[in-house]
This record gives C-alpha cells, structure tokens and sequence, in this order.
C-alpha cells in the first residue's frame, strides 16, 4: 500500500517537473526563433534592395553594392549569382568566392522562395535566411545569411539552468513532504484496516485510533460507530439467547422433572398422577408461550409486517375488555373501560388486539385483589392515545428504564409464577414503534403503574 502511495506521488511529481524543465524552454526558443526569422529576413530584405537596381551580378558591382549597405552584425553574408556561383562572401579566412555552393537556402532562393532555418545546439543559435534576387522579374542571383548567435543562447541556457536548480529545490521538498504525508496516511489507513479485520473477527469492542479532521480520520469516525452499533447488537443479540435459553431450559426442566417422578413412583395414585399430568400441561403451555412470543420477535425484527389498514381501535378494545372481564372477576380486580370515538390509526386488527391484551392482562397480573384496573382510549389532536392504570404495587424507579426490554422482569420469581414469559412489554413497544407511535411506563401518584400507548392518528379512507 506505502508503495503504490509513494509511487503515485513520485510520478505526479516527475510529469510536474518535467513539464516546468520543459514547457518554458520550448516557448522560449519558439519567442527567439521568430525574432531570428524577422531580424535575418529584414536583413537579407535591405541586400537584396541593394542589388535589385543591377541587370547582371558580378564581383565588382556586387561588392559596390554591398559596401553602402550598413553593417548587420550577421556572421556571413553570400551571395551568387544564377547559377550558385559565389560573388561576395564576408568571411576573410577561407573566402568562398568563385565557388559555387549549393545550401538548401541558397537552392530555395535560386528557385525564387525565401527560405529560412534556425537550430539551437551546442550552446548557440545557428540561424539561415535567403532570398532571390530580381532583375524585371528574373532572377539573376541569391542572397544568403547566416548568424551564429551564443548571446541568446547563453540566456536561454541560464534559463535552463535556473530552472534545473528550482526543479531540483521542488522536487526534494515535494518528495520529502510527499514521503511524510504518504507515512501520516498509510499508517492511518493501517490502522483502520486493522480496526477493521480485529471487528470482522468478533473484537467489537476494538475502535481505530485516527486522530486529525481528514477524510481518512472521518471514515474511521465512522467506522467507530458502526462499530458501536454492531456491540450493541451482538450484546443485545447474546443477551436475548441467553435469556431465551435460559426460559426455556425451565419449563423443559420442570416437565423432565415431572415425567421422572411419574416413572420413577410405582405405585402412584390416580390423584397424584393427574396433579402431575397436569402440571406438565401448563409447563407445556407456557413454553408455548414463550416460543410464539419468541417467533412474533422474530419477525418485527426482520421487518416482515403485514400490510396496514386503517383500523377503529374501539371495536378492538371491546373485544378485548369482554374476555378479560372473565379473568378480572376471577382474580377478583374491577376492570373498567372508557373509550372516545374517532380513534383509527394505520395498522392491522392483530397487533391492535396483541396491545391491548398484553398490557392490560400485564395490569391484572399484577394487581393484588380488590384492586382495579382502567383501560381508557380517546382522541386527541392527531394522536390516538391508549392508557392502562392500575392501583397494584407500581415499578421501582431503577426498573422503569429497562421494563420493554426482552426478558426483563422486575420481580422475576413472581412473573414466573403469574405465567409471564418477560417478551409482553417489548412486543407492545416494538408493534407500536414499527407503526410509528410509542409506548411509556411511569409510576401514578396513588400508587400503582401508568401505561401509556400513543399512535398517531389516521382519518377513515385508503391506506
């Protein structure tokens, strides 16, 4: 990874300097070479204005001709005549008159073209221009220059120079700083892919240590709280197993109990065997309970609801109140109920019916007799709100935060004698919540506990 990051760096760095060593020098020698082209043409333009007044060129007038022409500072001046003879050269060592040359300058201008090159090499400026000369539009002769120029070069190679140095100073501070940042970022990510392989293998409780404000930082920010959450879950998850177990494990131990003292005893009497078939039956019973309890978690946790509608809660509630009047008479509680018109809410006549049962055969289980319990549902503002009050011995205040959690029973050996399975409150809040209202336990004043029930309110038509 360190690698590939340094690489990346050093190729950027490299293309960023060889474009600085690169882009100005060309510039600057295409600036001088159009100099070079105007300068030698203007030149060579003011010769050949000088002959032009000449029927034929000969040494003589051509070197008359010449002399009047002011001095132009260029290495050599040629010029032939038709045929690429030499008439006129300015270099005094190794004169080149009454030869004949043939540049490829000196050809393009016989041919009636003006022509020009220009090179940079070996620290100078070589520039070549040429022109015909014309006599009533016949050309009887060529005019030739050449200039070697180490002046502009020598610029142009303290340019070059300038610019090496500057690239040189860039490029040991851009490998340095990029060598600290790819350290400071390849350690970050380090350290996050470790975070991450040490919670993929179970280690929830492992954070990464990314300190800074960048992206990297951000993401292990993240990281860190997805990381929360997946705790949360998986202690929540091994909580609920455990505790699923573990009411489990009861009644199949009671009924394993019970079945071993039945076959066990020989000479068991009628009486005493039915006490026991039928205390096996309610075991049976009650992890039955737990199991569909268990099973209706399951599926509000995986989403899987069926499709609401909009139901009038009334109809429901007296439902309800009618069976449970049955089992208030029994354990000897008033059970009383009011209930307002315009209660209808977004969700299905099931999990209305699982609410209100739950709660308020939660409220007589725990009511002693000659206590009552009230049920009342109205409507108000856009809510439709559900309580169930009981005067029984209310909640601890310790317990009031943690009464809808899964299997959280306040006096557990007294639930377990009352036939709860600890799943009834958390399957009330989770059906509330899935359907967007939601669900409170308090304390009453008087004594006793407060249910409170709050969906928000859906007006009669299509869901």
């Amino acid at each position: 990874m360190k690698a590939k990051f340094g690489l990346s760096y050093l190729v950027i760095i490299a293309a960023v300097l060889l474009l600085l060593n690169t882009y100005p020098l060309l510039v600057s020698e295409d600036l001088v070479f159009r100099s070079k082209e105007t300068t030698l043409q203007s030149a060579v333009s003011v010769m050949v204005y000088s002959l032009s007044g000449l029927d034929r060129l000969d040494e003589q007038n051509v070197a008359e001709a010449m002399a009047v022409v002011e001095e132009t500072g260029l290495s050599r001046i040629l010029v032939t005549d038709e045929g690429g003879k030499v008439l006129y050269d300015t270099r005094e060592t190794g004169s080149a008159v009454g030869d004949y040359i043939f540049y490829t300058e000196v050809v393009q201008a016989l041919l009636g073209n003006d022509a020009f090159t220009c090179k940079y090499q070996n620290g100078a400026f070589r520039s070549h221009a040429s022109s015909p000369v014309l006599y009533q539009n016949q050309i009887i002769g060529a005019v030739y220059a050449y200039e070697y120029d180490t002046e502009q070069a020598a610029l142009l190679g303290g340019l070059q120079e300038t610019l090496l140095r500057l690239s040189i100073m860039i490029g040991t501070v851009a490998l340095v700083l990029s060598g600290v940042l790819a350290a400071a970022l390849t350690k970050k990510i380090d350290q996050l892919l470790t975070a991450i392989r040490q919670v993929r293998e179970g280690a929830y409780s492992h954070r990464a240590q990314i300190r800074g404000r960048d992206e990297i930082a951000q993401i292990g920010q993240e990281f860190n709280s997805l990381a929360d959450r997946l705790q949360t879950t998986e202690d929540a998850r091994r909580r609920f197993v455990s505790d699923a177990s573990h009411e489990l494990k009861t009644p199949l131990a009671a009924i394993r109990l019970l079945t071993d003292s039945i076959l066990q005893t020989d000479d068991i009497d009628r009486e005493t065997a039915r006490e026991f078939v039928a205390d096996i039956g309610a075991e049976a019973e009650r992890l039955s309970r737990i199991t569909e309890d268990l099973l209706r978690l399951t599926r509000l946790d995986s989403g899987v609801m069926d499709v609401p509608t909009v139901v009038d809660v009334r109809p429901v509630l007296e439902q309800v109140m009618r069976m449970m009047r049955l089992v208030a008479q029994e354990r000897q509680v008033e059970l009383t109920d009011t209930a307002g018109p315009g209660c209808t809410v977004l969700a299905t006549r099931d999990e209305i019916y699982q609410v209100i049962y739950n709660l308020t055969d939660n409220a007589l289980k725990y009511t002693p007799p000659g206590g009552w319990v009230r049920v009342a549902l109205e409507q108000r503002q856009m809510q439709v709100i559900l309580t169930v009050t009981d005067n029984g011995p209310g909640i601890p205040e310790d317990d009031l935060p943690r009464i809808f959690q899964r299997f959280y029973r306040v006096d557990k050996a007294r639930s377990r004698a009352a036939g709860g399975t600890g799943l009834g409150l958390s399957i009330v809040s989770d059906t509330v919540s899935k359907r967007g209202g939601s669900v409170t336990a308090d304390n009453r004043p008087g004594g006793g506990s407060v249910f409170t029930v709050c969906w928000p309110r859906r007006e009669e038509g299509p869901a």
